[in-house]
């Protein structure tokens, strides 16, 4: 079911993280915080610091990024989670940033018997 929610302002939180990161976070997101809508993909690139002249294609590096759209009222409690959750503070931990949605479009899962 897609219904388009315009009642409520939404956040954007977007993570750029080290691999084998991100579904860790999104499985506690859905444990700790209900949220069971996250996207997970991969990407690679070079890091700002890596010399010019010193780079070539071994050096790129691949990240995991984690997208989640979440009500504006709870946008700030959930950057918090994530910051901490995912390991951000420590070296080369990834970063996290929030950006404001105009409108964003709400996906319910059908209920399901539990597995066992």
């Amino acid at each position: 079911m897609r219904s388009e929610t315009k009642d409520r302002s939404h956040k954007l939180i977007t993570c750029i993280l080290p691999i084998g990161v991100a579904h860790s976070v999104v499985q506690t997101l859905k444990d700790e915080k209900q949220i069971v809508t996250a996207n997970v993909s991969n990407a690679r690139g070079l890091g700002k610091l890596a010399l010019h002249k010193h780079r070539s294609l071994g050096d790129e590096s691949e990240k995991q990024i984690l997208t989640i759209v979440v009500p504006d009222d709870q946008a700030d409690e959930i950057f918090e989670f994530i910051y901490h959750e995912a390991r951000i503070d420590r070296p080369h931990g990834g970063l996290v940033y929030m950006n404001s949605l105009k409108y964003a479009t709400a996906f319910v899962l059908p209920d399901l018997p539990e597995e066992e």
